[in-house]
């Protein structure tokens, strides 16, 4: 390949990485405001975005034949559904006992 080639296909990589540069400084940004429910949803609509340019670009998903997007898609969220459903529990009971919870760091 010739090195003019090459600098060209990068070009894209690095267009997709300046934009999730900028997606999270955003959401950092959004993150340090007070959490309402628009704004849990916007940083929603962000991390959305992040995996989709990841998984598209970056795991060149994009250029793959729609069933086995269709395949690690499903696997992810049956992953997150998991990790969810393992969780939730325990940051329920954190949330609702109502006291200071003592990480073991201190005396």
């Amino acid at each position: 390949m010739s090195e003019t080639h090459q600098g060209h296909g990068y070009r894209v990589y690095w267009i997709v990485w300046f934009v999730l540069l900028i997606v999270t400084v955003g959401m950092m940004f959004l993150g340090t405001a007070g959490l309402t429910a628009f704004l849990v949803l916007v940083l929603l609509l962000g991390m959305l975005l992040k995996a989709s340019l990841i998984g598209g670009y970056f795991m060149h998903l994009r250029f793959e034949r729609a069933s086995l997007i269709l395949m690690v898609a499903v696997g992810i969220l049956a992953t997150a559904g998991v990790l969810f459903f393992l969780i939730a529990p325990d940051g329920l009971r954190v949330l609702n006992s109502g006291s200071h919870v003592d990480l073991g760091g201190g005396r």
